[in-house]
């Protein structure tokens, strides 16, 4: 029996509608434009220390969208839709490279700064459709109401529309024009904000959005850094597929997905298995069929 193809996948991300909802959901809605923060400047040199602690309270986990994407499968092309002089955009673009995202840069065609992020998007996707015919999945993490045509079409060109949106930015028939819809509170690795974490956040001063990322995008080069990447794999597939066990393979395939750097072998492992073994505070293997290798994730009780 032929191997069913993997899954290709296919990344556009609306960063300005995401990075301003989540500034919105956290500080309050309008607080972008109340707080000006889309004037200032790369390096952010001109905000004021509130201002400053605002925004880096507000962190949008790229690692995660993109992590999410993967686990459809492979990630073929992603790009970001921005205005990259603005500073707070400005501050994600090294860590957006770092994962193999194409920026593309679009001006402000208003005076209310609109950019157009929309319609450039959206011939892109398009385009990409009928030039990439092997593209299985389009993820579009973006909330405008404006994409509902975009995941229609899409749709009609038979591929399997996932949309990503922060709550209270999002468009209800957005999400029902999407075949699976996220909120990215719930992805695997984001800790959703509550008001107790952002007056925290609001309070430590020291930490620029650039380095509040580097957590989350950090290549595993260790036996610990592979723990983290172990558990995000496994969150990601039992929220993506909704079983218990797992095949081992699968769950390999993911990790790779995550890191294409990964391999046991690197780390002192002659084989996966083994690997999974010495994690078993993490991964509980199913020994009871030999010709089935499976897995799961421990509940955090008992880790």
């Amino acid at each position: 029996m032929a191997e069913q193809p993997e899954s290709r996948v296919a990344v556009y991300i609306d960063f300005d509608n995401i990075v301003i909802s989540r500034y919105d959901q956290v500080h309050g809605r309008g607080a972008w434009r109340k707080d000006n923060v889309y004037r200032l400047g790369p390096g952010l040199g001109e905000a004021s220390p509130e201002i400053a602690a605002k925004i880096e309270a507000a962190t949008v986990d790229i690692g995660a969208i993109i992590d999410y994407a993967t686990s459809f499968g492979t990630t073929v092309l992603s790009r970001a839709y921005a205005d990259w002089s603005i500073g707070v955009n400005a501050g994600y673009q090294g860590q957006l490279m770092e994962r193999a995202v194409d920026l593309t840069q679009l001006f402000p065609a208003t005076a209310q700064m609109k950019n157009g992020a929309d319609i450039r998007l959206a011939v892109d996707v398009v385009e990409d459709l009928f030039r990439l015919p092997d593209v299985t999945h389009v993820v579009i993490a973006a909330g405008d109401s404006d994409y509902i045509a975009l995941a229609q079409r899409a749709k009609r060109l038979g591929r399997h529309v996932v949309g990503v949106g922060v709550a209270g930015g999002t468009s209800r028939s957005l999400a029902a024009a999407c075949d699976e819809f996220a909120d990215y509170d719930t992805l695997p690795g984001v800790r959703p904000i509550t008001k107790k974490t952002a007056t925290k956040k609001a309070d430590t001063r020291e930490t620029s959005p650039d380095k509040a990322e580097s957590a989350t995008t950090e290549t595993p080069t260790g036996k610990k850094a592979s723990s983290q990447l172990l558990i995000r794999a496994l969150e990601l597939m039992h929220e993506r597929d909704d079983e218990d066990w797992l095949h081992t393979s699968e769950l390999k395939r993911q990790m790779v997905r995550l890191d294409p750097a990964f391999n046991e072998k690197a780390i002192g492992y002659s084989t996966f298995g083994e690997f999974l073994a010495s994690r078993a505070n993490i991964a509980e293997l199913d020994d009871s069929n030999a010709q089935l290798h499976k897995v799961r994730l421990r509940r955090g009780e008992d880790r």
